[in-house]
């Protein structure tokens, strides 16, 4: 009986034990979270990217041999915790409500965004790898695709500064569109429901979608939110897209890895729970703040991870291909608003 009390609190003692080595670590980036939460309240300031500031500001952090594990935990387990509930906020409604033209166009962008990038990255002297995450950070979602991403992507030394930029500049560029898209479209005689679809199919982040359609009206802002999530619900076939490419690539990926990361999987299965009514209003609300909370938790420890020094390093071409990712997605679904106006 002794013994078999002592087996089964080792396991146990052993869990408590990693948990000790972790919380170190997780708290410092959850405290960083919530100061780039509170300044993102009172200042109208975007959250992930003031996380990703003040966690490159608390580079430090990440040297310490009590910290080290659990930002890394943080930046790893906490992120695909994140994206894996982020499919709580997707549901079938959306295909319903856009229709096939809308979908149709949202779908073309974000695939031939991908494929722009791919194709200029060359002449910019970028690799494929930095091509596919910029490029699906800008197609998708910003930061959370490019930390999804970059998680099913080979790593080289160069992996986190890239993911670094990916995530600063995406999220720069969806602050500039939040500010300079509501302006621009005045000329272009778009109605409220092309502004939306506009709105939703260009910017990067979530946040900045919402805060751009609901300056311009509320049905504005409400067809822009929905046109964004149809984007969001890209991520899994994106990822899985990724991971079929660099396996038949010969990636390094390791044997018996799966094709589709089981973060991704979760999305899926949250995402269809949501869409046969399973999930209760109340419950979508909640684990959509909570996937909130891990992906800016995550960032956080993201950029406490790397300096800022070593993610300019990356020089002017990497923000040149970025804002001509940016500038792609958003002439060509302009171009197609114009386009169906037209039938």
């Amino acid at each position: 009986m002794i013994t078999k009390l002592t087996m089964s609190a080792g396991p146990l003692s052993e869990r408590l034990s990693r948990w000790r080595q972790l919380l170190p670590g997780i708290f410092a980036a959850t405290l960083v979270a919530g100061a780039a939460q509170f300044v993102s309240d009172n200042y109208q300031a975007p959250t992930m990217l003031m996380a990703l500031l003040f966690g490159i500001a608390m580079n430090f952090l990440s040297e310490e041999s009590a910290s080290a594990p659990g930002i890394q935990f943080a930046s790893r387990t906490i992120l695909r915790s994140g994206v894996a509930l982020l499919g709580a906020r997707i549901s079938v409604d959306i295909f319903a409500l856009l229709g096939v033209w809308t979908i149709l166009l949202v779908v073309l962008g974000v695939g031939a965004t991908i494929l722009f990038a791919t194709l200029i990255a060359s002449s910019l002297r970028q690799g494929p790898r930095f091509a596919i995450l910029t490029g699906g950070a800008v197609a998708v979602c910003g930061a959370s695709a490019a930390m999804a991403i970059a998680a099913c992507l080979p790593k080289d030394e160069r992996s986190e500064n890239n993911l670094i930029f990916t995530v600063l500049s995406v999220t720069l560029l969806s602050t500039v569109a939040m500010i300079v898209y509501p302006i621009l479209i005045q000329y272009f005689d778009l109605s409220m429901i092309e502004t939306g679809v506009f709105l939703g199919g260009t910017i990067h982040d979530v946040a900045q979608v919402v805060g751009a359609g609901f300056s311009v009206s509320e049905e504005t802002g409400e067809i822009a939110t929905l046109v964004k999530l149809l984007r969001v619900s890209m991520l899994a076939p994106i990822v899985l897209v990724i991971s079929i490419y660099w396996r038949r690539k010969g990636g390094q990926h390791a044997e018996g890895t799966p094709i589709l990361p089981q973060f991704v999987i979760w999305f899926l299965i949250f995402a269809a729970i949501n869409s046969v009514g399973w999930m209760p209003e109340e419950v979508v609300e909640f684990t959509g703040t909570l996937s909130r909370w891990l992906l800016v938790i995550a960032i956080a420890a993201v950029g406490m991870k790397i300096s800022l020094a070593q993610v300019m390093v990356v020089g002017w071409r990497a923000i040149a291909f970025v804002t001509l990712e940016t500038i792609f997605i958003a002439t060509l679904v302009l171009g197609g608003l114009k386009l169906i106006a037209t039938f």
